[in-house]
Formats: structure tokens, C-alpha cells, sequence
């Protein structure tokens, strides 16, 4: 090879590449330089690179981006390790919705994302705190007298690469205390730092029994406040109060909302139902992106045994119930990163932008995957990473917290 020939420090070669910032669909080589997209090409030619991978049999995408995790570990009760809930779950992007506020923000930045190999991002809560106990005392920590404005936009101007958003709820228990006025506080902050909101939607937050809304009143009230371009939280969930709300069709005012350009998140999470899955998929009612709302146990303390889901079993969800593998990897790439404003640096494999790659395994086999109502989905392969690189350096996932599409007791050989 003379002088002229290209070195690369890592050439991934697969035979299903999928990109749908650029729409490549197929076999390609991927070129690595200093931690960048150095070339995207059915073949790159003569080369030499540092270090070779051969990911054919598998799919590669952009690196996985999951716009809902809690990893404010061990300030919150429920915060998991970033990087359990990042890289080791096939993420190379990590949006933790509202475990800090922005008084609160600070420390996260210091000791979780600072630290961690994920590139870990924050929508701050509404409240100047955060989550602390996961909205267990929602009536003590998210009520309007705990809302600064200022500070959000404060939060914003110390850390703009950290904070891109502010996470509110729209559900029974705030309903009942306060109506609309934290969510409308949350759209003024909104308004004025130019942030994205996301809404929790399905009851959290102790009721007010004297004031309890009827299920069906509880996204009348809140859907017309909520923005284009803000995003509502726990889509298929089953909750009475939630997006679907207590009957078998889809409301009216859920197809308005889509129309006026707000995007819905699957927020896997606690709640997620096939039926409500199945009726607002076959209604239309997508979602744009799909986060999964990993945390450890609400009521106790640094505690994830209880934790039964993850990114990669929501997109096998996703694709068993009819969505094409191309759009779970548009909702887990190019849309989150466009909600972040970061669609020509991450979410794509384009030539310049971060080398973020996640390599997924198609496992065949039956496995069992049940939802938050106790149906049974059986489905025949799931998605498990393989391989992430994140920053151009790659890293073999331990899947630790993969428990519905992985068993973490058995050695990979045997499964």
C-alpha cells in the first residue's frame, strides 16, 4: 500500500446497515477516524484500519438514543447506573427525564454524566428539586409553589449541552390539586428558554378524592396546552386517565393533537398495554419516538431487581405487534436526535457526524414477553445488542438489566 491509501482506526463491515438520516438500507462498510464518521461506502476500497469488526448476520444503526431513563443514582430512589441503562442496554444517548430540577442539575452533571461512557442528557423537572422519590410526594414537590421559572432558564445558560428540555405531568393527581398550573408554568419556562417539554401523562401523584377528575376530562384539559414539538409521555399505557383514556377508541382530541405536530413516546415503562398498543396503532396513533422508562423500584431504595424492561424488548414489542424494524430504528434514532437538536452529530451514520453505532443481534427463538395487564406476547426473535461504539471506541455490552429479552443468569452461549 503506498502513502496514498487510507487508515482508518476502525472499519465495521455488515451486510444490513440501516440509516434512516440517510436512508442507506443495506450493505456497507463504515469507516472510523478520530472518533468521527470517517466514510459510509459499499466498499471503501484498499485501506488499512487499526481494527476490524465484522457485523454481518446483525443490524447496525446509528446508536441508539432512549429519550426516557431515570439515572440519578443514588440521590433518587429509583436512579439506575447511566451507563446500565446506556451502553450496557445497547443506548449510546441517555435523556433522563426529570430526576433533577435545576437547582439540582448541577450534581447530576458532576457525578453522573460527567462520569459516565453514556452521553447522558437532561430534560430538568419542572420543580427546582427534581424527582427525588419518583413522584411518591408529587404533593410536596411538584406543586406550583416549587416551580421557579428563572431557575429553569438559569440551568439552561450553566449547562446548554446538558439540558434540553423540562419534564411536567399531566395526570390525576396534580389535576386534582392544582388543575393546569404547573403544566402552564412549564409551558411559560418553555416559551421563554425555547426548551421542548415532555408530559407524563397516567396518575402519579396522590388524588385529591374530593377533586378527583373523571378519566375522560383528565387530556381535555391538558392536550390543548401542550405544544407542537413538546412530546407526551406513556402513549400505549393502560392507565384510565391516560392518552386513550377509559374507553375502546381512540379520542377525537388525541388525533387533534397529533395533527398540530406534538409528538407521542411509547415510555414503556410501568403501564404498557398490547390492547391499547393494538387499537392505536391499527387508529393510526404512532409514536415518534420510543423511550422505555427504565428505573429501579419507587418504593425502595437503589433497588432494579424489579426492573422487567428495557429499550431493546420495547422495540421487539414494537416490531411484533406489525411495526417495520426501519421505523423502531427511526423512533430510537433520527427523532430523538431531532428532539435534541443534534440530527447532524448523533441518531445518524452520515460522513462528519459521531461515531455512536449500535450493533443488534436478531436472536431467533420463542420467548415469552408479557405486558403491564398480564397478556402474553410469543414472539420469535428479539433484539439484544451485540456491540455499541460509542465516541468511535467499541464496547461489548454486559446486558445486565436486559432481563425480558435476555437471560442474564445463562451464559450467552447457551441462549
Amino acid at each position: 500500500m503506498d502513502s496514498s491509501t487510507p487508515h482508518y482506526d476502525v472499519v465495521l463491515t455488515g451486510d444490513r446497515i440501516i440509516d434512516p438520516a440517510t436512508g442507506r438500507n443495506g450493505p456497507a462498510q463504515i469507516a472510523i477516524t478520530g472518533g468521527r464518521i470517517a466514510a459510509v461506502a459499499d466498499d471503501l476500497g484498499p485501506h488499512t484500519a487499526g481494527e476490524t469488526l465484522d457485523a454481518r448476520g446483525r443490524i447496525v444503526s446509528p446508536g441508539l438514543i432512549d429519550i426516557h431513563v431515570h439515572v440519578y443514582e443514588w440521590v433518587t430512589n429509583f436512579g439506575l447506573d447511566p451507563d446500565d441503562a446506556g451502553i450496557h442496554s445497547g443506548a449510546t444517548t441517555i435523556v433522563d427525564q426529570g430526576s433533577a430540577g435545576p437547582w439540582t442539575v448541577g450534581g447530576f452533571k458532576a457525578y453522573i454524566a460527567d462520569p459516565a461512557i453514556t452521553d447522558v442528557r437532561s430534560f430538568v423537572s419542572a420543580n427546582v428539586a427534581g424527582a427525588l422519590m419518583g413522584g411518591m410526594e408529587g404533593t410536596v414537590l411538584h406543586n406550583p409553589g416549587m416551580m421557579r421559572i428563572e431557575a429553569i432558564e438559569a440551568a439552561l445558560a450553566d449547562y446548554p449541552g446538558l439540558v434540553k428540555g423540562i419534564k411536567s405531568h399531566g395526570e390525576s393527581g396534580g389535576f386534582s390539586h392544582w388543575e393546569t398550573e404547573v403544566l402552564e408554568m412549564a409551558v411559560e419556562a418553555g416559551e421563554r428558554t425555547g426548551l421542548p417539554l415532555y408530559v407524563h401523562t397516567g396518575e402519579l401523584f396522590p388524588v385529591d378524592e374530593d377533586n378527583r377528575p373523571q378519566p375522560e376530562k383528565v387530556m381535555e384539559a391538558f392536550f390543548p396546552l401542550i405544544r407542537p414539538g413538546d412530546t407526551v409521555a406513556h402513549v400505549y399505557s393502560c392507565m384510565p386517565d391516560g392518552i386513550m383514556g377509559p374507553g375502546d377508541a381512540v379520542p377525537e382530541i388525541v388525533r387533534e393533537t397529533l395533527a398540530r405536530g406534538v409528538h407521542f413516546d411509547i415510555g414503556y415503562g410501568l403501564n404498557f398495554s398490547y390492547r391499547i398498543a393494538r387499537a392505536m396503532m391499527a387508529a393510526g396513533v404512532l409514536p415518534n419516538t420510543i423511550g422505555s422508562d427504565v428505573h429501579g423500584d419507587f418504593n425502595g431504595y437503589h433497588d432494579d431487581s424489579k426492573l422487567d424492561y428495557s429499550l431493546c424488548g420495547a422495540m421487539t414489542r414494537l416490531m411484533a405487534l406489525g411495526m417495520p424494524l426501519e421505523d423502531v430504528i427511526l423512533r430510537t434514532t433520527l427523532n430523538p436526535a431531532k428532539i435534541l437538536g443534534e440530527e447532524d452529530d448523533i441518531g445518524t451514520l452520515a460522513v462528519g457526524s459521531r461515531a455512536d453505532i449500535t450493533v443488534l443481534d436478531p436472536v431467533a427463538g420463542r420467548w415469552d414477553l408479557p405486558d403491564a395487564e398480564g397478556e402474553v406476547l410469543t414472539v420469535d426473535e428479539r433484539l439484544v445488542p451485540w456491540l455499541v461504539i460509542r465516541d468511535g471506541k467499541p464496547i461489548a455490552p454486559d446486558r445486565r438489566l436486559l432481563r425480558d429479552v435476555w437471560n442474564t443468569d445463562v451464559p450467552a452461549a447457551a441462549q
